[in-house]
């Protein structure tokens, strides 16, 4: 069957990876890079700033809802009803602006590496 259709095998059609790369080109999913490693019009933005926000977002509820859930299993399991809560809340609050600094000074220093 390659005998009568030479085309699609890999020998006269080129390797897999090469014909996958060319139709991504040409549907435009993949950009070509350049000699320096930079993508598309040469110039490397780094991390989007709309998925950056997204994620610092994320972060801080993500650290608020476990802070609020932990406070309130162990109010329950004490019997302490608000107390707890109250002093897990301003924790979880604290350990989420402490990852959205960590994560906005990772971002611009991978930025600042790359220039």
């Amino acid at each position: 069957m390659d005998q009568d259709h030479p085309e699609r095998g890999d020998r006269a059609g080129g390797s897999f990876d090469q014909r996958l790369e060319a139709a991504q080109r040409r549907a435009g999913v993949k950009q070509d890079d350049d000699p320096n490693g930079h993508r598309g019009s040469g110039q490397d933005t780094g991390p989007n700033p709309f998925s950056l926000a997204m994620r610092m977002g994320t972060e801080m509820v993500a650290s608020l809802a476990i802070a609020v859930a932990i406070g309130y299993g162990l109010d329950r399991l004490f019997g302490t009803k608000p107390l707890l809560m109250i002093i897990f809340v301003p924790i979880g609050a604290a350990a989420g602006i402490l990852n959205v600094i960590r994560s906005a000074g990772t971002s611009r220093n991978d930025r600042s590496e790359k220039e």
